[in-house]
C-alpha cells in the first residue's frame, strides 16, 4: 500500500476537492479484497487498478484515474461495459478504451455526492461479474 499512500501524500493541491473521493473508492476497492497497480503517467494520470485475486482473464475489474489538466485534477472511474449496467445512463461509453474493450467511464470533475452514491452498486456489479468470469 505505500506506493498509493505516498501518492495521496503527495498530491498536495486539490481545488476540485476531490482527493477525498479518491481515497474513499480505495478504501471500497480494498474491502472487496481489490489488489492494485499504480500506473503513473506524470503530469497526465495516475492509473489505479484494481483486481481481485481470483481473475484469470482481464487484468482489472474497476480502474480510478487521477487525470491532470491546466484546472488541476479530475476522477474517472471506469468499468468493462458488459460487467456494469448504467440504468440512469450517467456513464461514458468508451468504445475499446478500457484496455483494448468497451468501457464506461463516470467523470467526476467536483463532488457529486449523488454520482458517487451511483458508483456503488457499479463496483458491486463489477466485482460480482470479475469474480463469476475471472
Amino acid at each position: 500500500m505505500s506506493e498509493i499512500e505516498d501518492f495521496l501524500n503527495d498530491w498536495q493541491e486539490d481545488h476540485r476537492r476531490l482527493k477525498p473521493l479518491f481515497h474513499r473508492l480505495f478504501l471500497e476497492l480494498e474491502a472487496k479484497g481489490a489488489e492494485f497497480e499504480l500506473v503513473i503517467r506524470t503530469g497526465v494520470t495516475a492509473s489505479l487498478r484494481a483486481r481481485l485475486p481470483e481473475q484469470s482473464k482481464r487484468p482489472l475489474f474497476c480502474l480510478v484515474d487521477v487525470v491532470e489538466d491546466a484546472e488541476g485534477r479530475w476522477l474517472s472511474v471506469c468499468f468493462y461495459a458488459d460487467a456494469v449496467r448504467d440504468p440512469e445512463e450517467l456513464g461514458n461509453p468508451v468504445p475499446q478504451g478500457l484496455l483494448g474493450e468497451d468501457g464506461y467511464c463516470f467523470d467526476l470533475e467536483e463532488p457529486d455526492a449523488e454520482l458517487e452514491n451511483y458508483l456503488h452498486p457499479r463496483m458491486d456489479e463489477a466485482a460480482v461479474s470479475a469474480r463469476i468470469h475471472g
